[in-house]
């Protein structure tokens, strides 16, 4: 204000001023909406924005958007402290400007370290300052006669509306000081909205009067080429410089109590390492963060010795308005979701909280398209960073609620007909113990790839086991997948017995069309279960649900496979969807460099040719790069080709056929004819699909 709104008023004239700030300060305004719905709807504890984000879309992006904040914060006490102190030794040049950053920081630093109510004292102090500077550019007068255009500018010192605007915008966005505070409110919930509105509107009602008395006593080539205009035309000019003064101060002051707030509440969620924890104590009657004000002190002390700031100030105001970007992204999704749980008495509907975000982003961009692109680029490292943690938190936030929403609007629109093109297996993998069957859960994960649903369903044979008993396993059991980096959905239910109540999982289990498609799991080596096991697959097949069925494999060797064989007999039924499931290991990353063969046997030397070329010309049109081999089986019969030419390979893979009251004993004797081969993969197509289009 002091020192760029002279050339702000020269370059636009006084009606693209006053466009200017009202532009601004309608974007900063749709951001106090935003804080004020939210600091009404829920008590807001120290932290500030970083405490309002983390606490409605998550601590990672809490975290993400707090670190760089704490980082704006800091330097920016280093940035008002230089600028105060250059300020002064242009009035004193004998003064060593280092010398005076360092004492003015250890002297805000002390006040700030030991009494917060003191450092809030010297803000009116302060305040009193700027009023008083203010009432001495009212009461003086024109430069010279009357000789400025009131309404526009002149042509030879015009600058772009929106480079103007970009230097203009820093100039509105210290609304936050009072949020910052939010640990030593009394009332939160009251003071923060109160106070951030009576900023805006005073900071506006200022900002339109002064450029008025600037356009009326000054013309516009003096308002570009002099900063200091203000101060030979106001009634006492050392008032000005006392308002130069005090504005940086007044801004070092609300930062060196800010930051180290922020950083307090970062700590105590455990957003920054444990051997930090110590930045995260109070101490005294008023709860000083002593320790974070020490770490923010030193910092200021270590930036303002190295004096020049220049180079990352853009990217501190990107961190600031990313900021409020993401406050009102965070009032805008709580309000459009609608949640029990938020209930401000301060309501804002979404749409303008939409429109401060938009106004934010596209602020960042007119000010310094680089400097937006580098903060955001920062703050996605912090978010990738604190993802990997695994961070625990014991507050819930909004990220289910949306991922609601999405899923409601996509299972209202999910086609009851599968449509071949978007088919994937939604697997339902019948785990049983991890330990034993961990090879089911390899599997159906290298098969997903990390893009389609997997089921990891276990089936507790006791109905008197408590409720309380089944979700602390389906707990342990979804701990223990998220350790080994592993995204499934997890079921663990009760029944009388297994068979029966795998049944029944499928019976049951899925939201509206979304159900599994393919059930995976392992034989039943009980002779006694034979029939009951027999039985079940025959339910699977009827219900229209895959199954693939994992024979003799062993967990801690499945992913070193090599070679997969896969005896194919056309297209249709089993032969498509094995084809499919080759074709997803060929192209998993869990796989590399394994080698898929289709073997096919044909009666006659005849045939061999014809059969080649088909499955060839089939594989081009399909643009699946597997191997084929046609075998012929001159009279030999299949089971001794099949051990011969399978013999070596890690898995092989096999079609059922269709389930009848036969199929327990057909089993028995396929796991009979098949015991030579290493191990083997069963599958029964049952889905009302031509999966020969899926490939197509």
């Amino acid at each position: 204000m002091y020192l760029r709104f002279g050339w702000v008023v020269g370059n636009v004239g006084l009606v693209g001023t006053l466009i200017i700030v009202t532009l601004s300060t309608f974007i900063t305004f749709l951001t106090a909406l935003s804080i004020a719905a939210i600091a009404t709807n829920a008590p807001v504890k120290t932290g500030g924005a970083y405490y309002m984000i983390s606490r409605s879309l998550g601590i990672e992006i809490g975290g993400a958007v707090g670190i760089p904040l704490y980082l704006a914060q800091a330097f920016s006490v280093a940035l008002y402290i230089i600028g105060f102190s250059e300020s002064l030794t242009i009035i004193f040049p004998s003064l060593n400007i280092k010398l005076v950053g360092i004492i003015t920081t250890l002297l805000l630093g002390t006040l700030s370290l030991f009494s917060t109510k003191a450092a809030i004292r010297l803000q009116f102090f302060i305040l009193g300052v700027i009023i008083l500077s203010l009432l001495s550019l009212f009461l003086g007068g024109p430069l010279t006669e009357l000789q400025s255009e009131i309404w526009s500018t002149s042509a030879e010192n015009t600058s772009d509306f929106w480079i103007v605007f970009a230097v203009f915008f820093p100039a509105v966005t210290g609304i936050m000081a009072g949020v910052n505070m939010s640990g030593d409110l009394k009332d939160p919930s009251k003071s923060i909205p109160r106070g951030t509105f009576l900023a805006v509107g005073v900071g506006y009602l200022v900002y339109m009067t002064v450029p008025i008395l600037l356009a009326l006593w000054v013309d516009s080539s003096t308002l570009v080429e002099d900063p200091l205009i203000m101060h030979k035309i106001a009634f006492w000019g050392g008032a000005i410089l006392l308002g130069v003064w005090g504005a940086t101060l007044s801004s070092a002051v609300g930062s060196l109590m800010g930051a180290p707030r922020v950083l307090q509440a970062l700590t105590k969620d455990q957003v920054l390492p444990r051997q930090l924890s110590f930045l995260g104590k109070s101490s005294g009657e008023e709860q000083i963060p002593r320790w974070a004000t020490i770490f923010t002190i030193i910092l200021t002390l270590i930036l303002v010795y190295l004096g020049n700031l220049n180079t990352i100030a853009p990217i501190l105001t990107m961190f600031f308005l990313t900021t409020y970007g993401v406050l009102n992204v965070t009032a805008g999704i709580e309000k459009f979701l609608e949640s029990p749980s938020f209930r401000p008495k301060f309501k804002v509907h979404w749409i303008f909280s939409l429109m401060g975000t938009v106004g934010c982003l596209a602020v960042m961009f007119l000010i310094n398209a680089l400097a937006t692109i580098t903060a955001i680029l920062f703050i996605i490292i912090i978010y990738t960073w604190l993802r990997r943690r695994r961070l625990k938190t014991t507050w819930g936030d909004v990220r289910s609620g949306v991922l609601l929403q999405i899923i409601r609007y996509a299972l209202l629109r999910l086609e009851k007909e599968v449509n071949p093109k978007s088919w994937r297996p939604n697997i339902l993998v019948l785990s049983g113990s991890l330990s034993k069957r961990w090879h089911l859960i390899d599997f159906a994960n290298g098969i997903t790839q990390e893009k389609g649903l997997f089921t990891i369903a276990t089936i507790l044979p006791d109905k008197k086991v408590s409720q309380e008993k089944v979700s602390d396993f389906e707990k342990q059991i979804t701990d223990y997948l998220n350790n080994k980096k592993i995204r499934a959905l997890v079921r663990v239910t009760r029944a009388e017995s297994i068979f029966p109540g795998a049944i029944q999982l499928v019976n049951s289990y899925g939201l509206g069309h979304l159900v599994p498609n393919t059930v995976l799991l392992g034989e039943s080596k009980e002779i006694s279960h034979k029939e009951e096991y027999a039985q079940m697959i025959n339910h699977f097949y009827k219900s229209k649900r895959n199954v693939i069925i994992m024979q003799d494999f062993v967990s801690e060797d499945f992913r070193h496979k090599k070679s997969v064989d896969i005896w194919w007999g056309g297209l249709k039924g089993n032969g498509g969807l094995m084809m499919i499931l080759g074709y997803l290991m060929h192209n998993s990353p869990y796989w590399q460099n394994i080698k898929i063969t289709i073997k096919m046997v044909v009666a006659t030397d005849e045939a061999v040719l014809i059969a080649q070329n088909n499955l060839t010309n089939m594989l081009a049109n399909m643009r699946v790069n597997l191997n084929t081999e046609v075998l012929v089986s001159k009279g030999e019969i299949f089971w001794d080709i099949l051990k011969r030419e399978s013999s070596e390979s890690d898995i092989v893979m096999l079609g059922l056929k269709a389930p009848d009251e036969n199929f327990g004993d057909y089993f028995e004797k396929l796991k009979e004819d098949t015991k030579d081969l290493n191990k083997k993969i069963f599958v029964l197509a049952s889905q009302d699909i031509e999966f020969k289009d899926v490939l197509s």
